[in-house]
């Protein structure tokens, strides 16, 4: 019954998965129809208008493949998080690490910019790495003088607030064409990559998600008490580490494409636990990544859909069915304790 349920949940995520691709393949100012995608995509048969292969190559079908990766990064990237602090309410937007990315890819990027130099893909992600792990540094420090969720997350905002500052007083410094490419970021979007982007990200992410994935035996292990995992072998002085700096990596990738993205991470994997009715890490880490990206890839739709041709920022979407579903973990957590 257990397997069946399993097999019944991934395929629900394929189904899915493949049904929203098509349609956010076909949607748009210019509506396409999927046949027509298809032959556009696989080549065959019909002759298109430049336009038509323009709008599939260039536009949709590279926007579609960074809401697949990002989204699963970032949904990745809190399951991690949740680990290490063996909570469900850690993730890399609460607990200020992707505003910690955030500075310091404003800061390259003001750099950069005002000297005439061309931004590139990798330093943008350096930045946006290095950021991650200043903030999950303080997040570490504060972890280590408190033991109450409560007072980490608070800790967690008010570091996204620390940034958040610190990124305003970049921008004071920031030429005026400067200021409307950090604004056009920092709302956060899928839109605007190439196939080239698509390939450098895919890289990282696929390296960064086949060593999550065989960590599950000693994630499966942690989540039962650190104890327990040194018992079983596990070299908690190594393993925790390496849990931080897969998971900035995962969500120092997604600020550096993408901008801030909110709450995928926290309520991705809760949604991903309650549908399999397991945290089996073997099953739970592909499972979220898949979610990840099925959620971002629907709320990205929504986005760019719903007041068309106006487009909603990727976070304002994504804050609006994330920020119920942790609220309803918040909830039931506490009802849990009693």
């Amino acid at each position: 019954m257990a397997k069946s349920h399993t097999i019944l949940i991934f395929s629900l995520f394929f189904i899915l998965l493949l049904a929203s691709g098509i349609f956010s393949l076909c949607t748009g100012s210019v509506s396409i129809p999927p046949e027509r995608v298809f032959a556009i995509l696989f080549a065959k048969g019909e002759s298109f208008s430049l336009q038509e292969i323009n709008i599939i190559m260039q536009i949709r079908l590279p926007r579609l493949i960074m809401a697949f990766l990002l989204g699963g990064a970032l949904s990745l990237s809190g399951f991690l998080l949740q680990t290490y602090f063996q909570n469900p309410i850690a993730g890399p937007y609460v607990l200020g690490i992707s505003s910690g990315a955030k500075m310091c890819v404003a800061a390259s990027m003001i750099f950069f910019l005002k000297n005439g130099i061309a931004v590139s893909s990798f330093s943008l992600l350096a930045a946006a790495f290095l950021g991650a792990i200043i903030s999950t540094g303080f997040i570490l420090l504060v972890a280590q003088k408190v033991n109450h969720i409560g007072s980490l997350l608070v800790a967690g905002i008010m570091i996204g607030y620390i940034t958040s500052a610190v990124t305003d007083f970049f921008i004071t410094f920031a030429e005026d064409a400067d200021i409307a490419n950090l604004h056009n970021w920092s709302k956060g979007s899928f839109s605007g990559f190439d196939l080239a982007d698509c390939s450098f990200s895919a890289a990282l992410i696929l390296a960064a998600f086949l060593a999550v994935f065989f960590l599950a035996k000693p994630i499966g292990a942690y989540l039962m008490g650190e104890s327990y995992a040194r018992t079983m072998g596990v070299n908690t002085k190594i393993f925790r580490p390496i849990l931080i700096l897969l998971s900035s990596l995962l969500s120092a990738t997604v600020t550096a494409f993408a901008g801030p993205v909110s709450f995928v991470g926290i309520a991705v994997p809760f949604l991903v636990k309650q549908l399999l009715g397991t945290a089996k890490p073997l099953l739970v880490i592909p499972a979220s990544f898949l979610g990840g990206s099925l959620f971002c890839i629907v709320c990205d739709l929504i986005a760019r859909s719903l007041f068309s041709p106006m487009e909603l920022s990727i976070s304002t979407v994504t804050s609006f069915f994330g920020a119920p579903i942790v609220i309803f973990m918040i909830i039931t957590s506490k009802r849990g304790r009693r």
